[in-house]
């Protein structure tokens, strides 16, 4: 996704890119998304879908639900990879969040994901039912103002993907702690279909990754030109 999003710098976003996997620490979970079946120490909730799902903060399971851990780590190896990983992210974000707002009176954050092809089951969009390319997340306007969210919309699809919003991927913590509307932060996840860019299998890009990458970039191009804040766009890329 780095790849992918890397030219969107040479005109003006300012990004937060991880160094390290989801399955170490997933920065699209809560710091305090802690499982029990994975993590000692840690008083088991019942609270939390996701965390129930195995997909905490420190994921319990990969991809077609298989488990990444033999046994379970300790609370200290847990509270460190959030000391090194998550915060620094974070502080990062809500960084870049303050100064765009501080500058231009609101701000407004991108939040790049890559998902499986096999991940949209059969979510269908347009008169003739096409699968999704994208799928923006906005919480069902919670996470941003809808003027916003139809100009991502639109730059995205004059690029030709299919665009869908909320389903299946409606956003988790990010969009619903950085999209606050009503006080000129705006949040809105994109997740993109790895089919279009790379081999899923060998986790290596394909043919169509250098197309996708250039319509992915004029599309963000198009998002700040409109928006007015050169310089000034989050973006966050996992």
């Amino acid at each position: 996704m780095q790849l992918l999003v890397g030219r969107a710098a040479d005109f003006g976003c300012r990004s937060c890119t991880p160094d390290s996997s989801r399955a170490y620490v997933d920065l699209n979970r809560g710091a305090d998304e802690l499982d029990a079946a994975v993590i000692s120490g840690v008083a088991r909730t019942a609270n939390s879908p996701r965390i129930a799902a195995g997909l905490g903060v420190i994921p319990r399971v990969v991809a077609n639900g298989r488990g990444i851990y033999c046994g379970k780590i300790l609370r200290t190896d847990a509270e460190a990879r959030l000391a090194q990983v998550w915060r620094p992210y974070h502080d990062c974000l809500a960084g870049l969040m303050e100064a765009a707002l501080a500058q231009f009176g609101r701000a407004v954050l991108l939040d790049f994901h890559s998902m499986p092809h096999d991940a949209l089951g059969a979510a269908l969009v347009g008169p003739k039912g096409q699968r999704p390319d994208l799928i923006l997340g906005d919480r069902f306007g919670g996470a941003a103002a809808r003027d916003i969210v139809d100009l991502v919309h639109a730059a995205f699809e004059d690029q030709g993907f299919t665009v869908a919003r909320n389903t299946p991927f409606a956003g988790a913590y990010i969009a619903q702690t950085y999209g606050q509307p009503a006080r000129g932060r705006h949040a809105v996840q994109v997740e993109i279909d790895r089919a279009l860019y790379m081999d899923e299998a060998a986790i290596t890009p394909h043919s169509g990754f250098d197309a996708t990458r250039d319509r992915v970039s004029t599309a963000l191009a198009h998002i700040i030109s409109e928006l007015g804040c050169d310089g000034a766009l989050p973006l966050a890329a996992e």
